[in-house]
């Protein structure tokens, strides 16, 4: 009885149909044997990635690596973050908001403008999308959506080109002009931009409103309600120009007020989302816990406070309060969903038991004004005291 021998299955194409042969090839063919012997001999055998699979062609196609088109993709962001995030700007307050992330090393940001005259300065062109159809909407919100949603295909694709794979797409807006007050029309392809990219996040809106001088100009005061009200069911932030500036004024000139007033905003913004990247040897607040508070719809308080005397009683409301007061979102109105507290302190401070009771009693003072608190504590050298980033979701 014969041995089982293991055998490799091999498909073999069947041999081309024989062509007829004339009487005088037969002749030529059988007058030299050495060279029908030459004509006989089988090809060489071709390469792996060259060889014809016939009917079975498909299984070769799926192992061919996709090609993409990443002529137009900005660089990497550069600035340290626990998630994958892009910016964009609309009209020219939204456009100087998302600049300042620009240049804090968020450089998958894009912004887009109805007009090049509200391009802030030292925009290269790969960061500025100018749509065609009018130069400028006048404040008109109506002709501000029909721009914008003539052009929601070229927008959409724009963003896969230019932003890339990314989770989140924060959209920076100024309630009061046109352009701005009309970018949530726009919801729809933002998101169809997060899907089409496999992003795990969501859209979330940065809404600048005017400041009280400029609400008494109605037609202002219309465009920020009508914006503010777009955006009420997605998680967004309100940032306060009439707080900001107040904050602001005897520090800062004219000239350098908002400059200032979004390079603020947006270094907070940016260090929650450095702290989530960190670790840390007392606790974290990792991404997971930054994810579920960026996701909750409603909108957002940020705030911080740098404290000095952190071994005082009461350190939970101060800093509850100082975050609140120094804010540059409206005043909370409401019991939130969700919170964060994070404190920065150094080795020293970490280390002192009364310190470390007032940072856990402040946690807790925090945790009672929302329904579920993500808190972290880190540790850096050098500083003075206790620096605090309060966060209130769901609003």
């Amino acid at each position: 009885m014969a041995s089982k021998t293991s055998q490799s299955i091999r498909i073999a194409r069947p041999p081309p149909y024989p062509s007829k042969k004339t009487k005088e090839d037969n002749m030529s063919t059988s007058e030299d044997p050495t060279q029908q012997s030459e004509q006989s001999a089988p090809a060489p055998q071709q390469a792996d990635d060259l060889m014809d699979f016939g009917d079975l062609d498909f299984a070769d196609h799926y192992g061919d690596e996709t090609v993409k088109d990443d002529s137009q993709l900005l660089p990497e962001n550069t600035a340290t973050s626990a998630i994958n995030c892009a910016f964009v700007g609309f009209g020219g307050g939204g456009g100087k908001l998302a600049k300042s992330f620009l240049d804090l090393g968020y450089n998958r940001t894009l912004l887009i403008n109805t007009t090049h005259k509200d391009q802030p300065e030292g925009i290269k062109p790969e960061h500025f999308l100018l749509l065609e159809g009018a130069d400028g909407v006048g404040k008109d919100v109506n002709m501000g959506k029909k721009i914008l949603n003539d052009n929601a295909t070229f927008i959409e694709d724009t963003l896969r080109a230019r932003l890339g794979e990314v989770d989140w797409l924060f959209v920076c807006a100024s309630g009061g002009g046109g352009t701005g007050s009309a970018s949530a029309s726009l919801h729809d392809a933002f998101q169809r931009y997060l899907d089409s990219v496999q992003g795990n996040g969501k859209v979330v809106y940065l809404v600048s409103t005017p400041t009280s001088q400029e609400l008494l100009n109605p037609t202002i005061k219309s465009n920020c309600g009508l914006l503010c009200q777009d955006v009420k069911a997605h998680p967004h932030v309100i940032v306060d120009n009439e707080k900001q500036l107040q904050l602001l004024r005897g520090k800062v000139g004219m000239l350098g007020m908002y400059p200032a007033a979004n390079k603020a905003f947006s270094k907070m913004l940016a260090q929650i989302f450095k702290l989530a990247a960190e670790p840390s040897p007392i606790q974290s607040f990792d991404t997971k816990d930054l994810e579920k508070c960026l996701a909750t719809p409603g909108r957002m308080s940020l705030g911080t406070i740098a404290v000095k005397d952190f071994r005082a009683d009461n350190l939970g409301m101060k800093i509850f309060k100082g975050c609140t007061d120094r804010s540059p979102c409206p005043t909370p109105a409401a019991k939130a969903q969700a919170g964060v507290l994070l404190l920065v302190t150094s080795t020293d401070t970490a280390s002192d038991p009364t310190a470390s009771n007032q940072m856990e009693a402040s946690i807790s003072y925090v945790g009672g004004r929302s329904d579920t608190l993500f808190s972290g504590v880190y540790v850096r050298q050098g500083l003075p005291g206790l620096v605090a980033i309060m966060v209130l979701c769901g609003m």
